[in-house]
């Protein structure tokens, strides 16, 4: 607990804001993560206790991984006819 302690003195010394220190806290424990799972993003989420989507959505905030590009929504269709007989 003391260098938890020791480092919060040095980020408001060096005037870091809290948002700047919790992201810096955030992307250093992602990466550390990762790199410890060897990219397996499934079991970095286990570890930092985060769901899976969530440390997507920060891998492409912190620029550690490109955003993936989604495919539009399936047009729907009209129901189908049932066959006579079908149940």
């Amino acid at each position: 607990m003391k260098e938890f302690d020791g480092l919060v003195e040095r980020l408001l010394s060096a005037n870091i804001y809290l948002e700047e220190a919790i992201e810096l806290l955030e992307r250093g424990m992602i990466e550390r993560t990762l790199a410890s799972t060897e990219g397996n993003q499934s079991e970095a989420s286990k570890r930092l206790g985060i769901h899976r989507n969530t440390l997507q959505k920060k891998l492409v905030i912190y620029g550690l991984r490109a955003p993936v590009e989604r495919k539009p929504a399936a047009r729907q269709s009209r129901p189908r006819k049932r066959k006579a007989g079908a149940a």
